[in-house]
């Protein structure tokens, strides 16, 4: 998958003890091959993967798990649409596993992998997932201030990715489908759960974790702007307002159109005073300010500087929690926050009111067929002139 190598680098560097990077596996034998040629140049004789354990193909998952004892850590971090049947195997086999977001493209897959943590619980197995701000210390302290009633109650809160654009071009003529769909993941909703979800499935759990509570309900707004090429499903814009158990209410903003106003960041308006909860590109720009005005003058506490990347963090957690046998299993609290998230693109998509009972009970899958791909299969989504089917509200369906 797209972010393996970024996992192994930061299981390399965790504190504690070597680590030995044993199995690769993908579906594209040029990824395996970037992958293993960047990873041993970086880590030599602890990257042990001779070419026979590099496997290739839509199965290859079971057989770099296979080649495992029990006990060790398999890194999930493919295209969110095969994440449930990756995640089952994992824990059928009784290793503990790293799971990059998101974990799901629809409800059904979700329903999967919770189905599956619980059996990792059960079973002892140390489970970490991709939710890395949840292990930054600065966002950590923060949360013990809102907590502690600091902040007063938190009525809003707004979180926002807003950037520049990018367009899939109509398929090649001859080019295998799902090939290209796979190939260009993040213009599909079956394969990584669209753009939107891809990339602000952090903003829904930092909203969720601020709130201490998952959402009730959410209503939304997007569009796609005027003349647009893009071949793929998204929309170049979403506006989700979640709506919480107390009556309090989140904001999360995307929009993807070049020469505008951008933003990465999210804020906090309590009824004492307000706060800045992330930056630019996940950075820990952490503050409080004196009042509930947001004045860059009148900052009144700054967490201190972290002493890693949340990234790493995550993974010296769950090494630890492996040697020393410690319970560890964000399976349910990363489901949770990916349901927020469909929740809030299916909202946008049908245009309609959707509820967390409605989301959570679903079983809606986009593929019916998806642990049986490969390069054989049709696509389950199918252009039309080199475009392929984009959510009209009023009449689409997802949850």
């Amino acid at each position: 998958g797209g972010r393996g190598g970024g996992a192994v680098v930061d299981a390399m560097n965790a504190a504690g003890g070597p680590v030995k990077l044993y199995a690769l596996t993908d579906i594209f034998q040029d990824r395996i091959d970037q992958a293993h040629e960047a990873l041993a140049r970086s880590f030599s004789d602890r990257v042990d993967v001779p070419p026979e354990r590099r496997f290739l193909g839509f199965d290859g998952y079971r057989h770099a798990i296979d080649s495992l004892r029990p006990g060790d850590v398999a890194i999930l971090t493919t295209n969110s649409y095969c994440r449930p049947a990756h995640f089952e195997y994992a824990v059928e086999r009784g290793v503990n596993v790293f799971m990059e977001k998101s974990f799901a493209s629809d409800p059904a897959g979700l329903a999967r992998v919770l189905a599956a943590g619980e059996v990792a619980q059960r079973k002892n197995l140390k489970v970490a997932a991709g939710l890395m701000c949840r292990h930054s210390v600065a966002r950590q302290a923060f949360i013990e201030k809102v907590r502690a009633g600091e902040l007063g109650d938190l009525p809003l809160v707004r979180a926002y990715r807003m950037g520049g654009s990018s367009h899939l071009p109509p398929r090649p003529a001859g080019r295998n489908e799902l090939e290209w769909q796979i190939r260009h993941k993040n213009s599909f909703l079956w394969v990584s759960s669209g753009k939107f979800i891809e990339y602000l499935i952090h903003q829904f759990d930092e909203c969720c974790w601020l709130m201490d509570a998952w959402p009730v309900a959410a209503h939304g707004l997007g569009g796609r702007a005027p003349d647009n090429p893009d071949a793929g499903q998204n929309l170049d814009t979403y506006s989700v307002e979640l709506i919480f158990p107390n009556d309090a209410r989140a904001m999360v903003y995307s929009r993807d159109i070049n020469n505008c106003e951008n933003d990465f960041s999210t804020y906090v308006h309590g009824t004492k005073k307000s706060g800045q909860f992330s930056g630019q590109t996940h950075a820990a720009t952490v503050h409080t300010f004196k009042s509930r005005a947001m004045n860059r003058r009148e900052i009144d506490w700054r967490a201190a500087a972290e002493p890693c990347s949340p990234w790493q963090a995550e993974w010296n957690v769950l090494l630890e929690k492996i040697r020393k046998d410690q319970p560890h299993n964000e399976t349910r609290r990363a489901v949770y926050a990916n349901y927020a998230a469909i929740m809030g693109r299916a909202a946008v998509h049908s245009g309609k009111v959707v509820t967390w009972d409605e989301v959570t009970g679903s079983t809606f899958t986009f593929c019916e067929n998806i642990d049986s791909l490969d390069f054989g299969s049709s696509a389950p989504v199918r252009d039309s002139q080199g475009r392929y089917p984009v959510p009209l509200p009023g009449d689409w369906t997802e949850v």
